[in-house]
């Protein structure tokens, strides 16, 4: 999958100049700081920080204590062709969701603001728009289940990994008590590979939506000025 993701990204930067990106933001109770996108490649966390010493320590601490945690991943698309989608069926952001809930230990999925709209307001939630383009972007790139060309936003929540060496209880083929203990080598933590996984993921979901907009389409031109996109973060 990583591999397909690797060609449609290739295909969708020569068609379209999309670009894709993702970081993790949170490992279990530690939230990560954004610094700068080039920190990025430059971790075994893909955090976008400087210095990782302490997710390093957080990590030794759980490997000894036998114990596991999460993770929340952020990936987004920059340069995403308008108009990509449906408004019912398949839409944009409904077929993200239903993708990234397809890769192992995916709990959540957040599109834009995600669960912090509940607090927010109309009044700022919305992304209003004026000449040089929208203020805003709490939509995630998607509107009405149809790409706006602003950029893709999508954050995934990993669960803690299962297999710890901590004894956890559970029942035998009899239904009877038993304690189950997972040895070997085992991450703490799988979120720190799950970045390049929900790129390709999200690639594969727009190169599908670009093919099918292209089939349905035949690359008409429309004469429609293009909204300015905000500034990516």
């Amino acid at each position: 999958m990583v591999a397909a993701g690797a060609v449609a990204k290739k295909w969708l930067f020569e068609k379209y100049g999309t670009t894709f990106r993702g970081c993790m933001t949170q490992i279990g109770d530690i939230t990560i700081p954004f610094e700068s996108w080039d920190h990025v490649p430059n971790n075994p966390f893909f955090a976008p920080v400087a210095d990782v010493a302490r997710l390093e320590t957080y990590m030794d601490e759980l490997r000894k204590a036998g114990d596991s945690c999460g993770a929340r991943i952020r990936v987004t698309a920059s340069g995403v062709p308008v108009g990509l989608g449906d408004p019912l069926f398949d839409k944009l952001d409904a077929d993200i969701a239903f993708a990234m809930m397809g890769i192992n230990a995916v709990k959540g999925v957040e599109i834009g603001a995600g669960f912090a709209s509940v607090s927010q307001r109309g009044t700022t939630h919305g992304d209003s728009l004026s000449p040089e383009g929208f203020l805003s972007n709490n939509a995630g790139g998607v509107l009405g289940g149809i790409s706006t060309g602003q950029d893709l936003e999508v954050s995934i929540a990993i669960k803690p990994t299962s297999s710890i060496i901590t004894p956890r209880q559970s029942i035998d083929t009899s239904g009877q008590p038993a304690e189950v203990v997972t040895k070997g080598r085992h991450d703490p933590c799988v979120g720190i590979r799950a970045t390049p996984i929900a790129e390709a993921m999200l690639a594969l979901v727009v190169m599908e939506h670009a093919l099918r907009q292209r089939a349905q389409n035949a690359d008409v031109q429309v004469s429609t000025p293009d909204i300015m996109r905000s500034t990516p973060v």
